[in-house]
Parts: C-alpha cells; structure tokens; sequence
C-alpha cells in the first residue's frame, strides 16, 4: 500500500500545480469585453430640426433649445448637438442667446457644452446696447443662469472691445468676470 502511494504523489503534486497556475492566470487577467452591447457608444434615437421649450414655475418660458440636430446615446446619457441654439427668457431681463457649431447636454440638462464658433448675445435693454461674447468653448449651466470657459475670449458692445482669457458669466448679477490677459478698448461717443 505505501507503494501505492508513492506512485501516485507525484500525480496528484502535478495537478495540483496545474490548478494553481490556472487559478493564478484567472486572477491576474482583466475581464472579458462583454458581447451584450453596454460597452457600445451607439445612439439609441435622434431629432432633426427640433425646438423645446423649459417652463418655469409660473407657466412661462425660461429657456428654448434649437437644433438641426439631437442625437442621444443610453450608454452616457448624453446628448449630442448639431449647431445649438439657447434662449434664455427672464422678468425684467433682456434674452439671452448661445449659439455654436455642436454642442453636448449631460444626463439631467444640468450642463450645456458649446463646442466650436460659440457665440453669446444679450440683446439691448433699457440704457445698455446689445453684448457679444465670442469663443471657442462654453460650459453653461441653465438653471443656476451662469457660464464658464477657459478659452481666449472676446467682449464687444456699442462703446467697448474687450479680449482676455477665461470667463464666468453670472446673468443673475450681471457680472462678467474675466480671468487673465485683459485687455480693453472704450471708445468715447463725442458729446454734442
């Protein structure tokens, strides 16, 4: 019986090894790609040539979004756009457009992105002629009525050109804020 055994130790020492050394190649690797489509970044549906319309509490407009294009995808829940157009409606407050070649809307419309030729134009209202602002890039924020970018930028309105590099713009306190290479040109109307 003890011959018996000794035959078969180094068998049974073999597979052993063997076990182990699959068991270590399985834990090392990384996982399969899984063939059920969630790794796809494929649109699930879009529009062309849409227009909707944000109402806030009072029944009234607060914001429009037009596009040529909209097209969403379920993996991100993004949304994609072809040459982006927001209104932004306010009492008491001149509209407000942003305008760019594409643009891209996070999962909850928290977060508009305006991606190329971006420009911005608050109409003219009581005093005060109509601004515009042009960049290549816009982080807007709907709800909270403010926007960024970290891109070179230029401020024009009937009296004044202004240029610089980054931009917060809070439209509740009329506050545009310029973050680095300012440089500005008033020109004076001539007094009659």
């Amino acid at each position: 019986m003890k011959r018996r055994s000794t035959h078969w130790f180094p068998v049974v020492l073999l597979a052993l090894m063997a076990a182990l050394t699959y068991w270590l190649e399985r834990s090392v690797q990384a996982p399969l790609p899984r063939k059920d489509g969630s790794q796809r970044h494929d649109p699930d549906y879009y529009v062309e040539n849409f227009t909707a319309i944000r109402l806030g509490p009072d029944g009234q407009p607060q914001s429009r979004l037009k596009a040529v294009k909209m097209t969403h995808y379920p993996d991100d829940d993004s949304t994609h756009l072809i040459a982006p157009h927001l209104y932004r409606f306010g009492k008491d407050k001149p509209v407000t457009t942003i305008q760019s070649k594409t643009g891209l809307v996070s999962r909850e419309g928290e977060h508009v992105y305006f991606i190329d030729d971006v420009k911005v134009v608050r109409a003219a209202h009581a005093d005060r002629s109509e601004l515009t602002v042009t960049t290549s890039w816009l982080h807007a924020e709907p709800d909270k009525d403010t926007a960024d970018t970290d891109r070179p930028v230029v401020i024009r309105d009937a009296k004044t050109h202004i240029t610089g590099v980054g931009l917060h713009v809070d439209n509740n306190t009329h506050i545009l804020q310029l973050h680095s290479r300012v440089r500005a040109r008033y020109d004076k109307t001539p007094t009659s």
